[in-house]
């Protein structure tokens, strides 16, 4: 009622002073008029919307939509115009890992999310009346179905921990933390269900002796278990007393920190291994007790090394612990998060950084650089050797992985 008797009252004095102005500008000048009629000064108006400066860029920003829909010759969609401005502001960052997604991308976008499965074999969506999230889709044969879940459950707690205020991410990175055990799923009107991802387990870990007399370990990720295998692995090296170590951490694209914690505390002594910081300042640190091992090392990469691998070589390097060796790495070590807007739109910003032990933002400086550089002429020979022939000089020694025999006959 209200709104149509400001449009009649609009309409009457734009026809009662014979004037050509917008109608919508005349509203506005009445609703300021009626605010200050009832106690609503402009200053407030203002503030409401973050003060003189925010205010100001509104009025810009609304102003040039207003020009380009009266005057550009082919017409323009102003939602069409609000999406490529929202892209725009957040492409600015020039952060590759931050975009913006329109109410149509970011509905796809979940769609396509709720069908990425959370590696027990099931996919999750957050469940619309904020319960949970609700199980989308089983895989027959996974940890899950073998578990009882069935598609439409609404999980709310994982392994006691309440899912319900998380986002998606959140939820599948806590569930990627139990892949090598046994943990409860809370769903609502169910019993817990537990699920065992034991028996399933396949370790992301291998490793041998090679005829240098080195020891070789291959991470291929740092998910669930991967740093209680990567020192287990190396434990069972250092009891053949290997003259040397590597690590080969080429095309690991990463995964949980606390992960990669656990084999940085085996290797390093009492300091502080790497750090999480976000736009405030706000750290956190962690750190390594006294106990490490000795032993010549040589940490492999490539540009497919990302995230909690690159940070264990840069922590290894700006030690000492380790000679790097091979290409520079991708620069992949910020964390994301997806804020909705409340037109159905939604952003995904990088919010924390992973930093070096020497406070190097890995992503700022474009990723680690090895000590040596070594290219694969085949890059699809990537630890082919299968236990190397040769002599402890490193002679003799024949691969087509380059970077891998650059690294035996270096520590040899």
């Amino acid at each position: 009622m209200g709104n149509k008797l400001l449009l009649a009252l609009g309409r009457l004095l734009s026809a009662f002073f014979n004037i050509r102005i917008k109608l919508k500008y005349v509203l506005a000048a009445i609703i300021i008029l009626v605010g200050s009629a009832v106690g609503v000064t402009a200053s407030k108006i203002i503030k409401s919307v973050g003060g003189d400066e925010d205010y100001a860029e509104a009025k810009n920003y609304i102003l040039i939509k207003d020009l380009i829909e009266e005057n550009y010759i082919d017409g323009a969609d102003r939602a069409t115009l609000g999406d490529a401005a929202a892209a725009s502001m957040v492409n600015s960052l020039g952060d590759q890992w931050s975009y913006y997604m329109s109410e149509a991308e970011y509905k796809t976008y979940l769609l396509s999310s709720s069908a990425e499965y959370s590696d027990i074999g099931m996919s999750i969506m957050k469940d619309d009346a904020g319960r949970g999230f609700q199980v989308m889709a089983i895989n027959s044969g996974s940890p899950a179905a073998s578990a009882g879940l069935a598609v439409g459950m609404i999980i709310e707690k994982v392994d006691g921990v309440d899912v319900t205020e998380m986002d998606t991410d959140d939820v599948r990175t806590l569930i990627r933390s139990k892949l090598n055990t046994k943990f409860t799923l809370s769903v609502i009107n169910q019993d817990d269900i537990t699920v065992d991802c034991e028996s399933s387990y396949l370790t992301a870990v291998t490793y041998r002796m090679e005829k240098t007399e080195a020891g070789y370990v291959k991470i291929d990720n740092f998910e669930a278990g991967s740093g209680d295998d990567a020192t287990a692995a190396i434990e069972e090296l250092m009891k053949m007393n290997p003259a040397a170590l590597v690590i080969d951490l080429r095309g690991n694209p990463g995964g949980l920190m606390t992960e990669l914690a656990k084999l940085l505390d085996y290797l390093l002594p009492a300091c502080d291994m790497f750090e999480i910081v976000d736009r405030n300042g706000k750290e956190e640190v962690f750190e390594s007790d006294s106990m490490c091992i000795s032993i010549p090392m040589v940490v492999l990469i490539n540009s497919e090394t990302y995230g909690a691998a690159e940070v264990a070589a840069a922590s290894l390097q700006e030690y000492g612990k380790a000679t790097l060796l091979g290409e520079a790495t991708y620069g992949q070590t910020r964390t994301q998060q997806i804020i909705e807007l409340e037109d159905g739109a939604a952003i995904r910003i990088s919010t924390h950084s992973y930093l070096t032990p020497n406070r190097v933002d890995i992503a700022r400086a474009g990723g680690v650089i090895p000590d040596m550089i070594v290219h694969n002429t085949n890059a699809e020979a990537t630890g082919t050797t299968g236990g190397t022939t040769g002599v402890s000089d490193g002679s003799g020694v024949t691969s087509e992985d380059e970077q891998l025999m650059a690294a035996l006959k270096y520590l040899s």
